[in-house]
C-alpha cells in the first residue's frame, strides 16, 4: 500500500457535521486546498481533510508515477476515505472531479459529492481541441507544462486565473506545480474515464466557473446532465477557483449547497 499524504483541519464548534475530502486535479497536491479551503470549512465545522494523490505531493510512488491510472487514484479516495468513518461528502476538481467518479463506479460510497470545474465525463478531448483552435498560443504553453517543461509565469495565469495575481504568489504556485502522470492523461483523453450511470448516485453538485479557460462553463453543465446533478455557475473564477482572489465565492456555494441538505 502507497503512504498517502493527507492535510486535515479539525472543525470548530460541538455541531458535528459530516467530514469533506477533497480531491485536487493534475498537476498539484493536497496543497491547493490548503491555502484557504480547509481551514474555511473547518471554521465552519466541518472536518476538513485533502489528499495527495499517489505520486503528488508528499504521497509516495512518485518515482512510478507515469504508470498510475484514474483507477489507482481511485483506490487513493478509497482508502483515505475509509479512514474517515462513515460517508464523508467528496469535493473533486478538475481531473479530480474524474477519481471521484471513478470510486463511485468502483462501489465506494459518498454522503454527497462536489465536482467543481470538472473535467467531463466524456473526456479532455473536445476542451483541448477548442482551446487549441481559439487560444493556440495558450494550448502551447500547457503542452509544454504537460509535457515537463516550464512555461512563462502569464501561460500559468491565463490558463488558471480570472482576475489579478501578484507575480511572486503565482511563482510559488509554479514550483510547488508537478508532472502529471501519463497514462491519467491519457485516462482522461477517452482510455479510462467513469461511467457515471453505473455508479452510486449520491446527491451532486456541478460547479462550472464563468471564466475557466480549461473546461468552459458549457463543459461542466454538460457533465452536470450526465452525472444527473444539479448544477450552478459561479461567477468571475478561472480554473484555480480555489486559489483565485475570490476563492470563498465557490467555497459558499459548496457550504451553502451542503446546508441545505443538511450536512
Amino acid at each position: 500500500m502507497i503512504a498517502l499524504e493527507r492535510i486535515s483541519y479539525p472543525p470548530c464548534g460541538a455541531r458535528a457535521r459530516a467530514p469533506l475530502l477533497f480531491v485536487h486535479g493534475a498537476y498539484v497536491g493536497a496543497w491547493c486546498w490548503e491555502e484557504h479551503f480547509l481551514p474555511w470549512f473547518a471554521a465552519r465545522g466541518f472536518p476538513a481533510h485533502a489528499l495527495s494523490l499517489r505520486g503528488h505531493g508528499a504521497s509516495g510512488g512518485r518515482e512510478r508515477l507515469h504508470e498510475f491510472g484514474l483507477a489507482d487514484y481511485a483506490d487513493d479516495v478509497a482508502q483515505v476515505a475509509g479512514a474517515l468513518g462513515g460517508a464523508p461528502v467528496l469535493v473533486g476538481h478538475s481531473m479530480g472531479a474524474l477519481v471521484v467518479q471513478k470510486y463511485l463506479e468502483r462501489g465506494g460510497v459518498a454522503g454527497a459529492v462536489v465536482l467543481l470545474c470538472p473535467v467531463p465525463a466524456y473526456g479532455l478531448m473536445p476542451a483541448t481541441l477548442a482551446l487549441a483552435w481559439t487560444r493556440p498560443a495558450l494550448f502551447l504553453g500547457i503542452q509544454s507544462l504537460a509535457s515537463g517543461g516550464r512555461a512563462p509565469l502569464e501561460v500559468l495565469a491565463q490558463a488558471m486565473f480570472a482576475n489579478e495575481i501578484e507575480p511572486e504568489r503565482l511563482a510559488r504556485y509554479l514550483r510547488r506545480m508537478q508532472r502529471e502522470s501519463h497514462r491519467a492523461l491519457a485516462d482522461m483523453a477517452g482510455f479510462g474515464l467513469p461511467q457515471p450511470w453505473r455508479a452510486h448516485r449520491p446527491p451532486t453538485l456541478v460547479l462550472g466557473a464563468s471564466r475557466d479557460a480549461l473546461i468552459p462553463a458549457v463543459h461542466a453543465k454538460a457533465s452536470a446532465a450526465l452525472c444527473g446533478a444539479e448544477y450552478r455557475l459561479v461567477g468571475g473564477l478561472g480554473h484555480a477557483a480555489m486559489l483565485e482572489a475570490e476563492w470563498e465565492r465557490a467555497a459558499r456555494a459548496i457550504a451553502g449547497w451542503l446546508e441545505t441538505r443538511g450536512f
